[in-house]
């Protein structure tokens, strides 16, 4: 569809001045991919290299919410991954969709750490997908990489280890809530029923494992580690007082 010229000319006059797409778009009543293409066909008349913003904290120097980074280590160490490819770049965090609390913790969060990226969530059989758009979540993850995170080592660089020592119990969240439950166990003892309630951490990863244990250990939580077959894929904390402190800082899932 042919567009006054004037109109274009308006256009690109608002896109000069740093109006959004979107807002010309909607001022003149035209597709916003027309916007779009119009401000890339000036930027290139005028030789201009366009460089799309970011917030991202490891590109910029800029300050983040640690806590809550903390919180989403555990989350993509546990149900997340990032696709980095020509035109298609995103961190997913994948939550239970029972779990209505974790879907929206995930996004919060998203938020909180990079707020510029678009975030979406799509919806598929038992599960949400919390979807946040840039290429600079591998700056913010360098554990990220091909295959499977069990199948590759898993290292905190320095900067990671240190937010998470200093927020040991938010990155504990993240690992819990993805990766791990609350339930409550039972046994008979002198045929008297017993209940008694105990946290899980399951993951392949041997390195994952690891950051969960050694986190555990310097809050002072006391684990085991319970084997499902020959594999030691389960980290278990059943003691009262450790789970009592699970209890004051994590909870069950919501």
């Amino acid at each position: 569809m042919e567009h006054n010229p004037s109109i274009r000319e308006e256009a690109v006059i608002l896109l000069r001045r740093g109006m959004p797409n979107r807002a010309v778009a909607e001022h003149l009543g035209i597709p916003r991919g027309t916007v779009g293409w119009w401000r890339h066909e000036d930027r290139k008349h005028r030789g201009e290299n366009y460089v799309p913003p970011t917030d991202c904290p490891v590109c910029t120097g800029r300050h983040f919410d640690r806590s809550a980074y903390a919180y989403l280590l555990g989350l993509y160490l546990g149900d997340g991954h990032i696709i980095s490819k020509h035109k298609q770049h995103h961190l997913s965090i994948f939550c239970d969709a029972s779990w209505t609390g974790l879907v929206d913790a995930a996004e919060e969060t998203m938020r909180l750490v990079m707020p510029m990226p678009r975030i979406s969530r799509r919806t598929r059989a038992g599960c949400v997908e919390v979807k946040s758009y840039t290429h600079h979540w591998t700056c913010m993850f360098p554990q990220h990489g091909p295959g499977k995170k069990h199948e590759r080592p898993i290292v905190l660089e320095g900067w990671q280890q240190e937010v998470v020592d200093a927020h040991p119990w938010a990155f504990i969240r993240g690992l819990i809530h993805s990766d791990g439950c609350r339930i409550t166990n039972w046994t008979v003892r002198n045929g008297k029923r017993y209940e008694y309630p105990r946290y899980f951490f399951t993951n392949k990863s041997d390195d994952i494992r690891r950051l969960c244990t050694d986190t555990l250990t310097k809050v002072g939580v006391q684990w085991t580690v319970l084997a499902r077959g020959s594999d030691p894929f389960n980290v278990s904390i059943a003691r009262k007082e450790s789970v009592a402190l699970m209890d004051a800082h994590i909870g069950p899932k919501y």
